[in-house]
């Protein structure tokens, strides 16, 4: 069975295009007409420019929405009884998403041709991470492969909350210091200058709002290209530092200390380490192998090369909640949690509840920092306006009542 990519109209009248499996383009039209498509073009995706189901384009990938959702559906059909091959092209056929199909109808040939499911998701490592791989091929060695899809649709799930949690509330934060800065920019750039000219005319004294006011806006404007030179350098030279791991494993530290945002992204790292291991040691991942695949997933480097450390004491001997508390990096909750769940043998539950709680924790401690910071980012641009009109309006009353 081949894949289509097809143009066509609605029985709406309207222009609709996408992809569908069919025998042959006679049968993919058949099938279109009846879908209520009319086509007007039908091309088999081996010979598109833009590619095929048994060439992937490079940089091609599904979302994590898209991922978690056709993880639970695959499950679902699994559980059923219904073969990898027949589940993966059903899936395809019900996805909206031209690039899940494609994506799909790829997985569903190298299947069909003896290549292991979790083989065929190696090929596409932009879709599928490294811990979804792992989990499916344990999941297939152990022959609970629609469980294990389900837990993974429920850990996507989760961590795509949690990233929606932190994007929303930082946005708006941000969004405000663009908008102030380029307002202050402009002021800077253009507005102060047209009245510095009346202020030129005058041999009288400034006042000093007005002075440091002339003062930004002629840095700005007459030292504009070594200011962006300078802070080009500055940020190639960051970004250098950065991709060595020394350098980021120093500003990861660093980053964990910051006031008010330093705990909230260790709660955030924290949450994502706990929900990982929880999930790869529920799916028969061996303790070291899951400890090396939620390091890689953690996104800070200071606390990957912690978890490094405890599979290094863990392989002398050592339990996990002991070098990890050593580490000083990761909370007296997680360690005191993981300790308890090693005396009980319930270690999975007990980082099940940790995320959990750390999960909360994030969504509360954003609500709050985000109740303060927008009053005081309203304040602090409400404040810079101010000292801009002052310093522009202080000088011209002074010549009105020169001229009176």
């Amino acid at each position: 069975m081949a894949v289509f990519a097809y143009k066509g109209l609605s029985e709406a009248g309207r222009n609709v295009q996408g992809v569908v499996d069919a025998e042959s383009a006679r049968a993919a039209r058949a099938r279109l007409r009846r879908d209520g498509i009319y086509p007007t073009a039908v091309v088999e995706e081996s010979a598109s420019p833009q590619g095929s189901a048994s060439s992937w384009r490079p940089g091609a990938r599904i979302t994590n929405a898209d991922l978690a959702l056709l993880s639970r559906q695959l499950s679902t059909l699994l559980s059923a009884g219904v073969p990898v091959v027949e589940a993966l092209a059903a899936v395809g056929e019900q996805s909206e998403r031209a690039v899940t199909t494609r994506l799909l109808s790829h997985l569903r040939d190298a299947v069909s041709q003896g290549t292991s499911l979790a083989d065929a998701m190696l090929e596409h490592a932009d879709s599928f991470p490294e811990l979804y791989v792992g989990m499916v091929r344990a999941g297939e060695a152990a022959g609970a492969l629609d469980v294990v899809l389900e837990r993974l649709a429920t850990y996507t799930e989760a961590q795509t909350r949690l990233r929606a949690r932190v994007r929303n509330a930082l946005a708006y934060p941000l969004i405000m210091t663009l908008v102030s800065a380029g307002i202050v920019i402009l002021m800077l750039a253009f507005v102060v200058p047209k009245v510095t000219r009346i202020f030129a005319e005058q041999e009288q004294a400034l006042p000093l709002p007005t002075r440091i006011l002339l003062g930004a806006s002629s840095a700005l404007t007459d030292h504009l290209w070594l200011l962006l030179l300078v802070t080009g350098a500055a940020t190639a030279a960051a970004v250098a530092a950065l991709r060595r791991p020394e350098g980021r494993a120093w500003f990861d530290r660093r980053v964990l200390r910051i006031p008010l945002a330093g705990p909230i992204l260790t709660k955030v790292a924290v949450a994502r380490f706990a929900r990982t291991l929880a999930t790869l040691l529920a799916n028969g991942i061996p303790l070291l192998g899951s400890l090396e695949l939620a390091g890689r997933v953690i996104g800070n480097e200071a606390l990957r090369a912690a978890v490094e450390d405890a599979r290094t004491a863990i392989r002398e001997g050592a339990g996990v909640a002991d070098p990890l508390r050593r580490s000083g990096l990761f909370p007296p909750l997680l360690t005191r949690m993981i300790a308890v769940g090693e005396r009980s043998g319930e270690l999975e539950p007990m980082l099940e509840r940790v995320a959990d709680a750390y999960e909360q924790d994030v969504e509360n401690s954003l609500a709050a920092l985000t109740a303060v910071l927008e009053p005081a980012m309203i304040l602090v641009m409400g404040g810079v306006m101010v000292f801009v009109v002052l310093a522009i309006l202080l000088p011209i009353f002074e010549i009105n009542s020169l001229v009176r």
